[in-house]
This record gives structure tokens, sequence and C-alpha cells, in this order.
């Protein structure tokens, strides 16, 4: 199977080839991106063959594609991929409108494409583990999730992070999808209404969007859930972030912390501040195996652009609520 990346601006490109390049029967024929600089420079890292321009990398014929741009470029490469037969895997938030997402999905069923959303955290093993123990009903009926997903500012690393224009927020957008397709997965309801206070406590002087955000969110079943989700991590943090969930049912509680199993390191390079080298397993793999798997069989992904579409209309709703300091109830999603 040949797969390629298309654009090198998300940061988790960067572990995407990586994972690629251990994949049993995957050729990775290298990677597209408009900026010269970043792609000369991700050339040279990851010894991979760098297309300028997009459609010089589908001319190659690549079975399947990584689209891991700027979030409001998404359309655009996955119009370009599905138009050349590529099915694809699209980075979060799939876009930053929900008009646009609707066209990715109707350009990819047109061409008969699979579109998979890049969810990894659904293939991490605590986050699985988790669902099994609430699948086989040992918490009972559960009334409540809160959920935390920080992180370092990523702008420090790609400035676009920050550019509403391209990321379609700031880490309300960032963050919200990943907790928000956990509990539509853990809880097989949708979102009927959502609450949100956004700001930017942390970044005041630097940036333009937000930087931290307090959601409350009721699903169809009742369940009431909150999500904090901020770019609060400090850059010497020893890790880049994290993601904790904690379920409540009438029968017992879980907590689950998916990031929980590393290894702290003190180096005389690190000037006293310490390191945490995770030691479990790596999501990011599990979810393009899953990806290759799907492609190699020829059905549906296990996450779908339905997953993508819902966690994008919850962030969304989440900026209006906070706009008119009210909750905002959701309607009904499209058909398919």
């Amino acid at each position: 199977m040949r797969i390629g990346i298309m654009s090198f601006a998300h940061l988790h490109a960067e572990s995407y080839i990586h994972n690629l390049k251990s994949i049993v029967g995957v050729e990775v024929i290298g990677f597209s991106d408009t900026d010269p600089v970043r792609g000369d420079r991700a050339s040279r890292e990851y010894e991979s063959r760098w297309f300028p321009e997009h459609e010089a990398l589908l001319a190659e014929r690549p079975d399947a594609v990584l689209i891991c741009s700027e979030n409001a470029n998404h359309r655009e490469l996955v119009e370009l991929a599905a138009a050349a037969g590529a099915h694809v895997l699209c980075e979060k938030p799939i876009e930053v409108s929900c008009e646009s997402a609707r066209a990715m999905r109707e350009a990819c069923d047109r061409a008969g494409v699979h579109f998979m959303t890049a969810f990894p955290m659904r293939f991490d093993i605590n986050i699985r583990a988790a669902r099994e123990v609430m699948a086989r009903g040992e918490l009972g009926e559960v009334y409540a999730i809160n959920g935390v997903n920080h992180s370092e500012n990523p702008y420090r690393h790609r400035a676009w992070f920050a550019q509403k224009a391209l990321a379609g927020g700031g880490a309300v957008m960032d963050h919200t999808v990943h907790l928000l397709d956990l509990y539509r997965w853990f809880l097989g309801s949708e979102v009927v209404e959502v609450y949100a206070e956004v700001g930017n406590p942390f970044y005041p002087d630097e940036i333009d969007v937000d930087s931290a955000g307090l959601v409350t969110l009721t699903f169809a079943t009742g369940v009431f859930a909150s999500i904090d989700c901020s770019w609060s991590r400090p850059t010497s943090y020893p890790r880049f972030g994290h993601l904790k969930m904690e379920l409540f049912g009438d029968r017992g509680a879980l907590s689950v912390d998916a990031f929980a199993q590393h290894l702290r390191v003190w180096s005389g390079a690190l000037e006293r501040t310490p390191s945490w080298i995770g030691w479990g397993d790596n999501p990011d793999l599990a979810m393009i195996k899953a990806f290759v798997a799907s492609v190699h069989e020829d059905r549906e992904p296990p996450v779908t652009w339905r997953d993508g579409y819902e966690a994008l209309r919850v962030a969304l709703a989440c900026y209006q609520s906070a706009e008119r300091g009210e909750p905002v109830a959701l309607g009904s999603p499209p058909e398919g």
C-alpha cells in the first residue's frame, strides 16, 4: 500500500510519518507541503521525499493520504485527494465550519473513498480499558463525566495554531474535540446542549485566540459532562500535556489518565527540570494501523466523518455559547 502525507503544518505529522514507516507492507511515498522552509526541514529530518505541490504527490497515485494541514485548509486537500481516488485520514478538527466539513463528505462520497477522522485517543489502551469497564456495566447507570485536556501552547511550535482564520479558534477548538469524541463513543449518545466560558487567561499579551475554556454538555440520554481544556502547561512542563477523565455511575466511579504510563527522567542537560518519558502503548500507531486495515479491506474506518463532524459542531457551539453568554441547543445533525 502506497501512502503519502499532505502538509507538515500539524505537529502530529511528525509522529505519523515515523509510525507509517514502521508498518509492514506500507510504502511512504513522501509528503507534500507548499511551505518551502517547512518542507525542506521535514525532508531532511525525516529522510522523506518532499513534493512542493500537493498535486505532484497525488500524481504518484497513492492509495491513501494523511492530511495534516492547517485546519482551514483541510477541505481543499480532502477534495484534491478524493478526486485522485485516495482514501483520507484527516487531522482534527476536520475543518473550521460545518459547511466545509459537509463539502468534504460529499467529495469523498462522490469519489467512493473512505474518510477517517484522526482521533488517536480512541486507540489508547487506558481509554479502551475504561470503555470496557463501562460497557460491562460495572459503573451502573452513568450520570456524569468530568474531563481535562491541557497542553503546552502549540503556537510556539506552529504559529498558525494562534491564527483564528487558519485554526478556527484556540484551545477550545484544539482540545474540546478529543474529549467530546470519547464521551460520544462511551455513551453512544449525542450532545443536545452546550454551555461554555471561553477566554485567554494565559497568554493575553501574545495571542488573540482563546487559551482556556470550561465547557458543560448535556447529552440526549441526560448525562451531564464537563470539559476543562487549555493551553496552560508551561514550556518547562515535563511533557506536552495530558488527558484525564472521571466517570460517575450509580454503582461506582472510574478515573482514567491516558498518559499515566511514564518514567520521570532527570538529566543534567535539563537543569533540574525532569521529563516524563512514556513507556505505554502508541495510540498514533494503533490508529494508523486501523486506517491502513480499513483501506486494505475496503470498509468503513472505525472513526468516521460523522465522528469528526459531531466534535466540530460542539466546538463551534462552545464559541457561540461564550459569545451569547447562554446555553446553545444543538439541532439534529444532517443525515448520512
